[in-house]
């Protein structure tokens, strides 16, 4: 039970940065998405839209900590570590 709601706020928490990402990209990009990831990639500001696609983890971490769900708000964080871990990886190499 306890690795389930831990599982379900990792989702929650993949989500919510997939969905930032690109909710970004459309509200502030005059390029598709496609295009904005191209051009991330080349400029190298991948990393910078990942993390700024991660402040909708904060929505997700604090409404679970408000529901009295700690388990789920420990995934969502482990997703947000998970995605700075991959920012670092992106960055060094």
């Amino acid at each position: 039970m306890r690795n389930k709601e831990i599982i379900i706020g990792f989702v929650v928490g993949i989500i919510a940065n997939t969905f930032g990402t690109l909710l970004y990209i459309l509200l502030f990009s005059n390029m598709g998405v496609a295009e904005t990831l191209k051009t991330a990639v080349v400029q190298d500001h991948l990393g910078s839209l990942l993390a700024l696609g991660a402040i909708l983890n904060l929505v997700a971490f604090f409404g679970f900590l408000r529901i009295k769900r700690d388990l789920r708000a420990r995934g969502v964080m482990i997703a947000t570590l998970l995605t700075a871990l991959i920012i670092l990886f992106y960055k060094i190499f």
